[in-house]
C-alpha cells in the first residue's frame, strides 16, 4: 500500500505554512481505475458521499411518483440548515404524515453561519442529515416498515441499503460502522467508491433500482442547491458543471459522477480536513476534462481558496498533485 501523496498547499504571504495529504481515485463504471494519487486502495467510510444511493433506495421503497425535484435533491443533501432546505425536509415529511419529532439524526446546527443567527437552538430539522433521514421515514410509512427504528441495521430499509451498496460496488462484503447522524455507514477503499461514482451515471448494474439512481441524480443537478446550500462546494460545481454529480462527506472526502462520459470520481483527503476538498477536486476533474477553464475560474473561490489575514486575502489553498494514468 502506497503513502498518501501532497494534495493542497496552504500558502500565506508567500510562505508554505501547511500541507494536506491524501488519495484520488477516477474509475469507469467497469471498475477499471483510470487515474489516481497516493493509494486508491485505501479504506475509508462512505459518509454522506453514500446519500445519492441512500436516496435512491428510500425511493424505491417509497414508491413515491409526485415526490418534487427539490423534495428529492434534499433527501440527497447535507444540507445548509437554510430555510429552503428544512423547508423541503418538512414537505417529505408531510407525505409521510409525520412531523420533525420522528427524525432520529440528533438535533444540530445549521452549517451555515447567517442561519445559525436565527436558529435559536440545535433541532433534529436543522441537522445537515435531515433530509436523507426524512427520506427513510418516508420509505418507512410507505413500505409498511417501522418508521421508529429505521435506523437500526437488521431494519428493512437498511438491509436494502446495504445489498445495494455492494452491488454497486462489486463487493461481497463491507465494514460497517455509525455514522455521525446516527445512521450505519459503509467502509470500502476509495477506488470502489470511485465505481459507485461511475455507476451513479450509467446504474444498469443496479436492475430495477437504477431508475431511481437516475431520479436521485437528475433532482441534484437541477437543484443543487438543495443538496448543500450557500458557500458550498457541492453546489457551486453542480451550478457552473450541471453533468456533474458532486456529493461530499464528512473526514475531507467528495466524490463526483460524470454523467455523461460514466466516471467517477473520488478525493479523501488524509487528516480530514474539508478545505482541502476543493482545490483537490476542483484540480482533478479539470485534468479529465469535466471542467474547462472558464469553469474553473468561476469556481475559484473553492478552486484556490483564499487564505485570510486581517479578513483580506494575503494567500491561498492551491493543488500540488498530477494524476498518474493507468
Amino acid at each position: 500500500m502506497s503513502q498518501p501523496a501532497l494534495l493542497v498547499r496552504v500558502v500565506r504571504s508567500d510562505l508554505e505554512e501547511s500541507v494536506h495529504l491524501g488519495h484520488v481515485a477516477v474509475s469507469d463504471r467497469a471498475g477499471r481505475l483510470l487515474a489516481w494519487v497516493g493509494d486508491p486502495t485505501h479504506l475509508l467510510f462512505a459518509r454522506s458521499s453514500m446519500k445519492p444511493l441512500q436516496a435512491a433506495v428510500s425511493l424505491s421503497a417509497a414508491q413515491e411518483d409526485s415526490l418534487t425535484l427539490p423534495e428529492i435533491a434534499v433527501i440527497c443533501a447535507s444540507h445548509n440548515g437554510e430555510s429552503i432546505h428544512v423547508d423541503a425536509v418538512s414537505r417529505v415529511l408531510r407525505r409521510a404524515g409525520l412531523g420533525f419529532d420522528a427524525l432520529r439524526c440528533p438535533p444540530g446546527w445549521p452549517l451555515d453561519p447567517q442561519a445559525m443567527g436565527s436558529a435559536g437552538r440545535p433541532r433534529r430539522e436543522l441537522h445537515n442529515c435531515s433530509g436523507k433521514h426524512a427520506g427513510k421515514l418516508l420509505a418507512s410509512v410507505r413500505a409498511g416498515w417501522d418508521p421508529a427504528t429505521y435506523l437500526d441495521l437488521e431494519h428493512p430499509l437498511q438491509r436494502k441499503v446495504l445489498s445495494s451498496v455492494l452491488a454497486a460496488t462489486d463487493q461481497e462484503r463491507v465494514q460497517v460502522g455509525v455514522d455521525g447522524c446516527g445512521a450505519p455507514v459503509h467502509g470500502m477503499p476509495l477506488s470502489k467508491m470511485a465505481l459507485l461514482y461511475a455507476r451513479l451515471a450509467d446504474p444498469e448494474p443496479l436492475g430495477d433500482l437504477g431508475t431511481f439512481v437516475l431520479r436521485a441524480t437528475s433532482a441534484m443537478v437541477a437543484e443543487p442547491y438543495l443538496v448543500a446550500g450557500r458557500d458550498r462546494l457541492d453546489t457551486a460545481v453542480m451550478e457552473v458543471a450541471p453533468r456533474v454529480v458532486v456529493k461530499a462527506g464528512a473526514e475531507g472526502l467528495v466524490c463526483a459522477s460524470l454523467l455523461e462520459e460514466g466516471i467517477g470520481v473520488a478525493v479523501k483527503v488524509a487528516d480530514g480536513n474539508a478545505r482541502a476538498t476543493g482545490p483537490a477536486l476542483v484540480h482533478t476533474l479539470g485534468k479529465i476534462g469535466a471542467l474547462d477553464d472558464g469553469q474553473i475560474e468561476k469556481l475559484d473561490a473553492h478552486a484556490r481558496t483564499p487564505v485570510l489575514g486581517g479578513g483580506n486575502p494575503v494567500g491561498r489553498m492551491e493543488p500540488a498533485f498530477e494524476l498518474r494514468r493507468s
